[in-house]
């Protein structure tokens, strides 16, 4: 799997577990009293970001990527839905790069 495609996977993972967390998991422990929806919910996401930085610390050295290319993909999965929005980019990206 190349450096882009591994990150576009753990990218949607990662991000549709903090939208898990911050949407079903939060709601749970405030308002009917289940802390442990955030605990198990709250772990997967830790993990999966975790993952979400080794892929695009892989990413961005085989892509040559920019510092300012870097930061925005680390900003965008510490934003609500902002991991989907830069997924487009890494389609684009990954659409026009040659097969080997």
């Amino acid at each position: 799997m190349t450096a882009l495609r591994q990150l576009r996977l753990v990218a949607i993972l990662e991000g549709l577990s903090y939208l898990l967390l911050l949407f079903i998991a939060m709601p749970l422990k405030y308002l009917a009293g289940l802390p442990l929806a955030v605990r198990l919910v709250g772990s997967a996401h830790g993990l999966l970001f975790v993952l979400f930085l080794a892929a695009l610390l892989r990413a961005a050295v085989a892509r040559r990527w920019s510092l300012g290319r870097a930061s925005l993909a680390f900003v965008s999965s510490v934003v609500p839905f902002g991991t989907f929005v830069f997924d487009r980019s890494l389609q684009r990206e990954i659409a026009t790069t040659p097969t080997p």
